[in-house]
């Protein structure tokens, strides 16, 4: 444990760098779908601050389920049903159409109409009207790429979620400077909510997505503070002696469970956050870590030494007993459930010695390996359960990562420079 813990201080004590992540696709499905999306009609007189139909494009291309047409390979670009020809979309070989136009409505308002085609069955299968603003054309379009995702998938889009990470700058003099960033799904659009001298770990979000809990060390000892997104207001939850580490918010919101060592062992405890009495969950000498709640908010997973090696246990809150999960690898950790409550992704350690994502079917007990990498952390799943983003190395430096659940999507999200670690991806915003 004491190794353990050293190479975590040598992780917070590199050169990190306040960067925008791009995302790059490096593997995508067998036989991604060829998608066109035309560039959007805008009738109004002064060029818009967004283009949308690059913003719909650039989703479903980096999900990995999809190949988009270039625009230099369109042969014509219809705003409206009866501007399609779908010969002319079948002779490039393209499955789906989508098209759209933007009108002015006043002021800053505008109206956005999309329409997504078969074309092989010369069907229409999407219509919609948005209403936005000039200023939410991006907004608009990862809702436009959500609806379209949806309808070609079956599967819920998450273009419109958002993550929040932590970064750092090196400053003279051994100073560094750690900022707590969000940004959209993508990378884009970061904005830091907290900018500290001190270290910033295990960022968390409230599971209506209006808060985020996190650690913080600015008192020169951790410390568990709660950022309102809304307003900027900051709190800190009620501080004890030793560890205050790793806050998971309940599903309802009303608890939080966190690890404490006020009684001189790192053990699981639940705090309610309306009436702020303490609920110790565990009773153990081994070291209890990395609480996380299950999606029915009737039990809790964490990390635990107890057997030996890290691994991962579930405790039943209504009994209280606890009972391991998981059992091959001689390390698992950091573990996280789709919401569906079936799958577990963890970070893995099996016989090969690397640190890799792993997931693992609670109902059958299969696990699967899903990175080929060394020194993967932090998953963190989709709300929609298809996507695990995670740190790793790239090079001698910490980038952001992604693979889907069955391993055939896979992308990373490099900084131009620096290290970016602890990602956490939110859930459906409201």
């Amino acid at each position: 444990m004491k190794k353990l813990i050293a190479i975590l201080t040598l992780m917070l004590t590199s050169t990190w760098l306040q960067a925008q992540l791009v995302v790059e696709v490096t593997q995508g499905v067998d036989s991604p779908s060829p998608v066109a999306v035309v560039p959007f009609n805008w009738s109004g007189t002064s060029p818009l601050p967004e283009d949308i139909a690059q913003v719909v494009s650039q989703n479903l291309e980096r999900s990995g389920f999809f190949r988009m047409m270039s625009r230099d390979n369109m042969l014509s670009f219809p705003s409206r049903g009866d501007q399609v020809f779908f010969r002319d979309w079948r002779i490039s070989s393209t499955d789906y159409l989508v098209i759209g136009r933007v009108e002015p409505v006043g002021g800053d308002q505008v109206s956005i109409t999309f329409e997504v085609y078969d074309v092989l069955k010369e069907q229409r299968i999407v219509s919609q009207q948005v209403a936005g603003t000039t200023g939410s054309l991006r907004d608009a379009g990862h809702y436009i790429s959500d609806v379209i995702f949806e309808a070609l998938t079956g599967i819920k889009g998450a273009f419109s979620t958002r993550i929040v990470y932590v970064t750092a700058e090196q400053l003279a003099q051994d100073r560094q400077r750690f900022r707590l960033q969000i940004a959209d799904w993508d990378g884009m659009r970061p904005r830091t909510i907290l900018e500290s001298s001190e270290p910033i770990l295990s960022p968390s979000w409230s599971f209506d997505g209006s808060k985020i809990a996190y650690v913080s060390f600015e008192t020169t000892r951790p410390s568990i503070y709660v950022q309102h997104l809304a307003t900027g207001r900051r709190e800190r939850i009620q501080s004890f002696p030793g560890l205050n580490g790793a806050p998971a918010w309940s599903p309802d919101g009303n608890r939080m469970a966190l690890v404490l060592s006020k009684d001189g062992n790192p053990e699981i405890y639940v705090l309610n956050l309306n009436t702020r009495e303490l609920d110790r969950m565990t009773h153990n000498s081994a070291i209890d870590t990395e609480p996380f709640w299950a999606p029915d908010g009737r039990s809790l997973y964490f990390t635990s030494d107890r057997g030996g090696s890290p691994q991962i246990y579930r405790l039943d809150m209504s009994s209280r007993n606890v009972e391991r999960v998981t059992f091959e690898g001689n390390y698992n950790a950091r573990g996280r459930l789709t919401q569906d409550g079936r799958f577990l992704a963890m970070v893995h350690r099996g016989q090969s010695r690397r640190f890799q994502i792993a997931v693992q079917d609670l109902q059958s007990g299969r696990i699967d390996i899903l990175t080929n990498s060394d020194y993967d952390e932090s998953p963190s799943i989709a709300p929609n359960g298809s996507i695990i983003i995670y740190a790793t190395q790239q090079g001698n430096r910490g980038v952001l990562a992604a693979v889907s659940l069955d391993g055939r999507v896979r992308f990373t999200m490099p900084a131009p420079s620096g290290d970016v670690r602890e990602p956490a991806w939110s859930p459906y915003l409201q």
